[in-house]
């Protein structure tokens, strides 16, 4: 497997675009199409929240009964959700009028929002931008980059990545690109992502690997404890890179699979990274677990303190909250086992050894947790099971963003 250039639109058969319909943002594009030039095998996974905007029960439908999968049609700006039989019945307009502008099936359009909540869709400029996406689609590695682009909403950048492997003796690309910022949590985010591949697969084995993917990657991910109600992850796959067709577990599709969670875990950290307000990507690594659901406890309930997040914003070694959050985490462990590290580019230092506080140098610390990506480890000595969460810092702007986003 190697890292290329591209995200979506660099697999075979894949085209993209990026229109600005003004639905909410004046001066910026704000729709995205992904679009296969033949129907392709889809998968998806979606918000655990109760409360699921209507893209959610639109995409959950095509993604569960529909056979193939041929584009996907996103707006960010409003997110349709709360908004009713009138919300749901949009995205049936939406799907019908991609429909008929890429003339294909509307069972096979995916749709995908992002935004504020309780705002119904403009359809008369929806309808023009999808006029505008059908258009103007392309499979230029640019297309697939404006189409990153469009669907931001208070992320300060793209979100992209692709790789290449062989299959079969056959070239196999994956490409993807999210968007993710605010309203993180685990059991997926407030996160749109769309990741397409060439790959010949079944659709039974997509949606495996796909579901268990994400337990490693968009699942590890908390930037301000809040599930949101429209948080999609679409896998399409189209096969057009001839490989013979992956029909059971086998060695083809374990290379697949491990593409799969390395295009979801670029993709999780970026999310991470651009937390709203966030200076520094937190990276919350336990190991010496017992067994993988105690790290995995472990490792969220620290990724998730707003203190532990506070002191790393403010590259303060208080090591107490670390120690604290694991305790109040559910897990059971020894605090007097316990060993404890930061780690970034500045360096690795030892903060504690055996529950007691190491003889370490604050200002050494202090230089290790101002770098832009910080990493906490701590071994629990129990087993050799492991978890990695990833979050970001707590800053002033995270309230300044979030106390006039409707406005």
């Amino acid at each position: 497997m190697k890292v290329i250039e591209g995200s979506v639109t660099a697999p075979k058969g894949y085209e993209a675009a990026a229109a600005a319909a003004a639905i909410k943002y004046k001066d910026r594009t704000d729709m995205a199409l992904i679009y296969s030039q033949v129907p392709a095998a889809a998968a998806g996974t979606f918000t655990t929240n109760v409360v699921k905007a209507a893209p959610v029960i639109w995409d959950r439908d095509i993604v569960y009964h529909s056979p193939k999968a041929q584009a996907v049609v996103i707006n960010s700006g409003i997110a349709n959700a709360c908004t009713g039989k009138e919300g749901l019945d949009y995205c049936q307009d939406i799907a019908h009028k991609a429909a008929d502008m890429l003339d294909i099936p509307a069972n096979s359009v995916l749709v995908a929002s992002t935004g504020v909540i309780g705002m119904q869709l403009p359809m008369d400029r929806m309808k023009r931008g999808i006029e505008l996406l059908a258009q103007g689609k392309s499979s230029s590695l640019a297309a697939g980059d404006e189409a990153a682009h469009a669907i931001m909403t208070t992320d300060t950048v793209s979100k992209q990545v692709a790789v290449s492997l062989e299959i079969g003796g056959k070239e196999v690309i994956i490409g993807g690109m999210c968007k993710g910022s605010g309203m993180i949590h685990p059991n997926m985010c407030t996160m749109l992502s769309f990741i397409t591949t060439d790959a010949a697969i079944s659709k039974e084995l997509l949606q495996e690997a796909l579901s268990g993917s994400i337990v490693d990657t968009y699942n590890m991910v908390s930037v301000d404890g809040d599930t949101s109600t429209n948080d999609t992850v679409l896998l399409l796959a189209n096969g057009m890179a001839k490989n013979p067709e992956i029909t059971e577990k086998n060695d083809d599709y374990a290379r697949f699979k491990e593409a799969l969670d390395y295009v979801n875990t670029v993709l999780a950290k970026k999310i991470a990274a651009d937390g709203e307000g966030a200076t520094a990507l937190l990276e919350v690594t336990i190991t010496g677990a017992a067994d993988k659901a105690q790290a995995v406890t472990l490792a969220k309930s620290v990724v998730t303190s707003s203190l532990v997040k506070a002191a790393v914003y403010g590259h303060d070694a208080n090591w107490g909250r670390i120690l604290c959050a694991m305790g109040y985490s559910g897990a059971d462990f020894d605090p007097d086992k316990v060993d404890l590290f930061f780690e970034s580019a500045a360096g690795k230092i030892q903060i504690l050894k055996d529950g007691v506080a190491a003889d370490y140098s604050e200002d050494e610390a202090t230089r290790i947790l101002s770098e832009s990506e910080v990493t906490v480890l701590a071994d629990i000595k129990m087993g050799s099971a492991t978890a990695t969460a990833w979050g970001c810092d707590l800053t002033y702007d995270y309230v300044k963003i979030n106390a006039d986003y409707r406005s």
